[in-house]
């Protein structure tokens, strides 16, 4: 399975302690270049800068056609950099799954016929998986710990969805 990740479901994931459920899931993430330097450019350091740089599971790749990422961000003047990447990178693999939480870049990602899931659709992956006990407490530390914006209507359908 080919899997292409944005900067946000890392960082949050590693914010809790639970960066490891995307290896659990996935065994490998696809970063683009962009993300990368998002991560271990800034001072100071984000929430899993350290293991981007260390863990093999995790691979920043270069985007081929840099041109689609221009265009991609010509086109939507809301996308930056990262979230462009990650969209021509999981083109250019043709990833079976892009995980992005913006919802500007979500929608663009659709356009193009991505499957995208975001942070909270990979919590309820890792319950379905057995990795997880609590999609709640998982979401709740997200908003705790890492400042994880989600809405009351989303955090009750994520909470129905996930049985809890």
């Amino acid at each position: 399975m080919i899997v292409v990740s944005d900067t946000s479901p890392i960082t949050n994931l590693a914010a809790i302690g639970q960066l490891d459920l995307l290896h659990q899931l996935y065994e490998t993430v696809i970063i683009p270049v962009a993300v990368y330097n998002e991560m271990v450019s800034v001072n100071p350091a984000v929430p899993g800068a350290v293991a981007v740089q260390s863990l093999s599971w995790i691979q920043a790749q270069t985007v081929a056609n840099t041109q689609s990422v221009i265009d991609l961000q010509r086109g939507q003047n809301d996308i930056d950099l990262g979230e462009a990447e990650a969209i021509a990178l999981a083109l250019e693999l043709k990833a079976d799954l892009l995980l992005m939480d913006e919802r500007r870049g979500r929608v663009l990602a659709e356009n193009y016929g991505l499957s995208i899931t975001g942070l909270l659709g990979v919590l309820l992956q890792a319950k379905g998986n057995g990795l997880i006990p609590s999609v709640k407490v998982m979401m709740d530390q997200l908003i705790e710990r890492a400042k994880f914006r989600v809405s009351s209507q989303l955090y009750a359908a994520v909470l129905k969805t996930a049985d809890e």
